[in-house]
């Protein structure tokens, strides 16, 4: 009982993470889990997937409500990142768990320079029309499942900035529309990972549950901070994880 309700805290901090940041908590909740719990890289991806899925589905359920998704532009992202997360992911358990680490720690280092160079360049204004055919969403979609399918974080994190900085839409279209790419590959992601049983559902149940009930507010308190901060902080901790990751290597 004691390790539940520590895991739902731990689960309800993530949760609350992952709302401010606006990623449903998986990038969080790896590097989280590989050092303050000790699991191998795999472990960690697909049990943080089980917190990740029920996260995406609520938020994007509660996107709908107040912003309607076209479907002409969630449906290439989200049938190219089902099928490509699908391939990353059995690519994923296959590797040794140690070159896997490494891999993230490359990735977060990445995600981080990528996040920076944003801040300080001058973003282009959002349009009411892409700025490229709906066609090369897939191609946007077979990228970020692939990614999210190998190292558990679901597309969201890659899509996101793409398609307001090469696409021009506004964030809360991109938002949407990465919700409905990570819904499908998150879950096939999860699926995978737990067929080859790298999911330690003890761990993962409770944090569902925590991220759960703390999300939403995460999303207030995003709403009530500057953008700037907010990509500030999670450069940061980007930086922080990726040097705790880079020290259990």
């Amino acid at each position: 009982m004691i390790e539940f309700l520590t895991y739902l805290v731990f689960g309800a901090a993530l949760g609350t993470l992952g709302g401010l940041f606006g990623i449903g908590g998986g990038l969080i909740a790896i590097p989280l889990l590989g050092v303050l719990f000790g699991l191998d890289q795999q472990i960690a991806q697909g049990t943080a997937l089980v917190m990740v899925v029920p996260n995406v589905m609520l938020a994007l359920w509660r996107y709908h409500q107040r912003n309607r998704i076209e479907m002409r532009h969630a449906l290439p992202l989200a049938s190219m990142g089902f099928c490509f997360a699908w391939i990353g992911s059995i690519w994923a358990v296959g590797i040794d768990a140690q070159t896997m680490r490494l891999a993230f720690v490359a990735f977060l280092v990445a995600l981080t320079a990528y996040n920076v160079v944003r801040m300080f360049t001058i973003p282009t204004p959002p349009s009411a029309q892409m700025h490229h055919s709906p066609r090369w969403l897939g191609v946007l979609g077979a990228a970020s499942g692939s990614i999210g399918g190998l190292f558990g974080v679901g597309g969201a994190v890659v899509a996101t900035p793409v398609l307001t900085s090469v696409f021009g839409t506004s964030q809360v279209v991109a938002q949407g529309l990465s919700l409905a790419l990570a819904l499908p590959s998150t879950s096939v992601t999860l699926v995978t990972y737990a067929v080859h049983h790298e999911v330690d559902w003890m761990i993962g149940v409770p944090l569902a549950i925590g991220g759960l009930l703390s999300i939403s507010w995460g999303v207030k308190v995003a709403h009530a901070l500057p953008e700037r901060l907010l990509r500030g902080l999670f450069c940061g901790f980007l930086v922080l994880c990726a040097v705790m990751l880079a020290f259990k290597v």
